[in-house]
């Protein structure tokens, strides 16, 4: 079954509601998080389509994306793992790649699993 593409504009209110939150100390409601995760997941696998790398955010969502030998079973070889705060933040542009890997923030593991040049998508 397909999934069903999520409206840019919804995408970007859900986004900007997290940005919102965040300048504030505040929290968003969790399906706006899950909003904002999806959707920036869906840019991501937009702009650099592929099967290469996956990239997880649990418990809301993963994809694979960029291009190169597609991975079918089983553990993927090369993953990106964080979570919501940290994805919404490297997706955004507040957190970059390397500060997030290097603070731990971000688990890469693969010769591929790398998203410095693909980051921020919004």
């Amino acid at each position: 079954m397909a999934r069903t593409r999520i409206d840019d504009g919804e995408g970007r209110a859900a986004v900007a509601a997290w940005n919102a939150a965040e300048a504030t100390g505040a929290s968003v409601d969790r399906p706006t998080l899950a909003l904002a995760v999806r959707w920036t997941l869906q840019v991501l696998a937009e702009r650099a389509p592929g099967g290469t790398v996956e990239v997880r955010v649990p418990p809301f969502a993963a994809v694979q994306c960029i291009e190169g030998p597609r991975h079918t079973r089983g553990t993927p070889p090369n993953v990106v793992e964080t979570d919501a705060a940290t994805w919404l933040a490297l997706a955004t542009g507040s957190l970059a790649w390397d500060e997030g890997r290097a603070g731990g923030r971000v688990s890469a593991s693969g010769q591929r699993a790398d998203l410095d040049g693909l980051l921020p998508v919004v």
